[in-house]
């Protein structure tokens, strides 16, 4: 369904401001039906492609396919396949459920007996029934993100495109929302790209996507990802982690890798957490405030390939800087 062969976008520089790489060499495939999550860390580029994806930047280079369609050369046949869920709200709060729904089916040529079909069958998928004539403002966070997914479902999409929806939703509006999004798979056959930055989120979609840096760093099914990591992950909570790391480093040639205020490591001598906990605690207790061993999550694969990603990124740019010298 999505199919991204080497795109690379460049946001020009200005006077002050250097030419930047939003996202560089990407190459993505999307099987029609599959639920993809995409992560990555602010900067990574993910919103940059989202806004590729959805027609709203022309990529500097490189190519987008939507159900066979290129994007630039065959915008309209790409749009009519693709639904849209921003992160910002994208509904008239002082409108009622319907009248936002009508406003936005007008749009799309849909009125009378057409629009009555297709209604009914977008809030089949939603906890809306019964709020039709309640206006937004009156809604919860979590049905009013369903009033805009009942919106793209008017027109029938195959490809479905959603930016972190479920920022701001207590848990129990964003299980319903992922319920939703996962039935539309199961049961449409509809193709899920979904942007977040909460891990929990991915435990059981088809694939996750993990970008930094513009780059793609791992695409596979949630259980490929957490087997990346043979052993158990090692998770210590330290007043001075940057002080602890260095001592791990130089003493026990151990690598901990920082995320937060936590250390993490998932490559312990001999594939010993347990033991390496027992060290830990032994030589550097005034330093540790908390020490877990678990078993790896898709949150510990993201801080791993990420960290790779910024530690290639600094001895480039440590090479940059020898050259030039």
């Amino acid at each position: 369904m999505i199919r991204i062969e080497d795109l690379t976008h460049v946001y020009a520089g200005g006077r002050r401001q250097p030419a930047r790489t939003a996202v560089s060499d990407l190459t993505l495939h999307i099987p029609d039906g599959r639920f993809t999550i995409l992560s990555g860390p602010n900067g990574s580029g993910k919103s940059t492609l989202f806004r590729i994806l959805c027609g709203l930047a022309r990529p500097s280079r490189g190519r987008v396919f939507i159900g066979g369609h290129d994007i630039l050369r065959d915008s309209a046949a790409a749009r009519a396949l693709t639904g849209v869920v921003f992160q910002s709200p994208a509904v008239d709060k002082h409108l009622s459920v319907h009248e936002n729904l009508a406003i936005h089916a007008a749009l799309h040529g849909l009125r009378g007996a057409a629009f009555r079909s297709r209604l009914d069958e977008a809030m089949a998928w939603t906890d809306l029934s019964g709020r039709l004539g309640d206006r937004v403002e009156t809604l919860s966070g979590g049905l009013s993100r369903q009033v805009e997914l009942a919106k793209c479902l008017l027109t029938r999409p195959r490809l479905l495109l959603l930016d972190e929806p479920t920022t701001g939703l207590d848990p129990a509006s964003r299980r319903g929302f992922l319920n939703a999004l996962r039935s539309l798979r199961q049961d449409l056959g509809m193709t899920v790209l979904m942007t977040s930055h909460i891990f929990s989120e991915a435990e059981d979609v088809d694939s996750v996507a993990i970008m930094a840096n513009g780059r793609l760093l791992a695409h596979d099914s949630p259980q490929a990802l957490r087997e990346r990591l043979n052993g158990d992950v090692l998770v210590i909570d330290s007043p001075e982690p940057d002080t602890l790391a260095a001592k791990l480093k130089d003493d026990l040639g151990v690598t901990a890798m920082r995320h937060g205020d936590d250390l993490r490591i998932d490559e312990a001598p001999d594939n010993d957490a347990v033991a390496l906990l027992e060290r830990v605690l032994t030589d550097y207790r005034a330093l540790v405030r908390g020490i877990t061993v678990k078993r790896p999550a898709l949150e510990d694969v993201f801080v791993h390939v990420t960290a790779e990603a910024r530690a290639e990124v600094a001895l480039a740019a440590s090479d940059q800087q020898e050259n030039a010298a």
